[in-house]
C-alpha cells in the first residue's frame, strides 16, 4: 500500500465519529493493524527493517494502541466483549510483528534477534504492553458481567473452560510482561509505563485471577526489589502485589 494511501486510511480513522465508541475504535484499530502488516510485509520484501519512528508508521501504532480513546470509554459492559476481543487481538498481532521480526525458525529461540527488537523497539513495546494490560483488564470486567448475565443452562462446560482459560492466561500475561517489559526495559520511562498499567488495574486482577494463580504471581514477584530497574516501577509492582495478597 503506497504511503499516500496509508495516510488517507489513517486520516479517515481519525474522524471524530470514532470518538468514545468502543466498537468503532476497535474497527479503527483493526484497520490500522492491517495497514501496519502491509507495511511490514513490504519492508521484509526489501530486506530492510521496520522503522517505527516514521510518522505514518507511528500513527498506525498510535491508532492500534490508542489509550486516549480507550480511557475515554464509559464503564465496561457485558456487551463490550465482541469488540474488546477484536481490539486486543489486533493489538496482540501488531506487537508480535515487530517484537518477533526477523527471528530465525528453529528448535532454539533466536535470542539475538529478539534482544535486538526489544532494544530497538522498546518504546513501542512498552506502549503495546501498557495497552494490552488495560485492554485485558476491561475484558476481565466485561467477561465477568457477561458470565453473570448468562442463564444457568447457558453456562456450558465449553464456556466454563474458556472463561477459566482466560483467567489463567491473564496471570501469564502479567508475569511475562513484568519480566520482559519491566525488568528488560532499557529506559526507566518504559518500565514505569508498564508498571503503572499493572498498578492501575490491580483491583481487577486481585478479584479475577484464580486463587492458585494469585499465589503464583505473588511468589514470582516476591523478589521484585532485586530486579525491577526503577524505584517508581518497584513501588507500582509492590502495590499490585499487596492487592493480590489482600485478596488471598
Amino acid at each position: 500500500m503506497p504511503i499516500v494511501r496509508l495516510l488517507m486510511v489513517l486520516f479517515a480513522l481519525a474522524s471524530p465519529a470514532f470518538a468514545q465508541d468502543g466498537a468503532r475504535d476497535a474497527a479503527a484499530a483493526r484497520e490500522a493493524a492491517q495497514a501496519f502488516r502491509v507495511y511490514v510485509d513490504g519492508v521484509t520484501k526489501k530486506g530492510e527493517r521496520p522503522d517505527l519512528t516514521r510518522p505514518e508508521v507511528a500513527a498506525m501504532l498510535g491508532r492500534v494502541f490508542d489509550l486516549d480513546a480507550f480511557n475515554a470509554l464509559p464503564p465496561a459492559q457485558a456487551s463490550d466483549m465482541s469488540w474488546l476481543m477484536e481490539w486486543t487481538d489486533a493489538a496482540n498481532a501488531t506487537h508480535k510483528l515487530f517484537t518477533l521480526y526477523g527471528l530465525k525458525p528453529g528448535p532454539q529461540p533466536d535470542f539475538a534477534a529478539l534482544q535486538r527488537n526489544m532494544t530497538e523497539y522498546g518504546d513501542q513495546y512498552a506502549m503495546a504492553m501498557s495497552f494490552m494490560i488495560r485492554g485485558m483488564a476491561r475484558e476481565a470486567v466485561a467477561g465477568q458481567l457477561f458470565w453473570a448475565d448468562l442463564a444457568q443452562e447457558q453456562r456450558t462446560r465449553i464456556r466454563e473452560e474458556g472463561f477459566a482459560g482466560f483467567r489463567r492466561n491473564a496471570a501469564q500475561l502479567i508475569l511475562t510482561t513484568a519480566c520482559a517489559a519491566i525488568q528488560g526495559a532499557s529506559k526507566p520511562a518504559n518500565a514505569r509505563l508498564v508498571a503503572a498499567a499493572i498498578r492501575d488495574t490491580r483491583e481487577v486482577w486481585a478479584s479475577f485471577l484464580l486463587p492458585q494463580d494469585r499465589s503464583r504471581v505473588i511468589e514470582q514477584l516476591a523478589d521484585l526489589p532485586k530486579w525491577a530497574p526503577d524505584e517508581i516501577a518497584r513501588a507500582d509492582l509492590a502495590a499490585f502485589t499487596a492487592a493480590l495478597q489482600a485478596a488471598n
